[in-house]
């Protein structure tokens, strides 16, 4: 059965995992999933992620981050636009998430992008998710 919203279902898998304590998840590989996990690494979110194979079809093994506590990074990950109840954003409308602590992510014209990347470029686009 095709999955209704691949997006949603990467961002369950990752809150899922982390509040269970594993130490990494296997998401299905597609092109936007792979440049928004680098997103999450580049922001410091996720650890290192590789591509692997799992019974014949290419999976990306995101290995998630804790803190010298034991406790996880992502404290939050909320899906903000849907394939139902699409969001778009000017760069003037973008907020902040959590006073700054969060980053939202953004799908513009030259390419997936922080909420602050938007901001200084002046670009906006459709908001995809928020994590903090």
């Amino acid at each position: 059965m095709a999955m209704s919203d691949p997006l949603a279902d990467m961002l369950t898998r990752i809150r899922n995992a982390g509040m269970v304590g594993h130490e990494n998840v296997l998401v299905p590989l597609s092109k936007i999933k792979k440049s928004l996990v680098e997103l999450l690494e580049h922001e410091g979110y996720v650890g290192a992620y590789e591509i692997v194979e799992n019974h014949n079809r290419a999976m990306l093994k995101i290995n998630l981050r804790y803190d010298e506590h034991g406790e996880r990074v992502i404290a939050g990950i909320q899906r903000k636009s849907k394939p139902g109840r699409r969001i778009y954003v000017k760069h003037d409308q973008i907020t902040k998430v959590m006073s700054g602590l969060g980053v939202a992510v953004i799908s513009t014209s030259k390419g997936i992008m922080t909420d602050k990347q938007a901001r200084r470029q002046q670009v906006g686009g459709e908001l995809l998710f928020e994590v903090w």
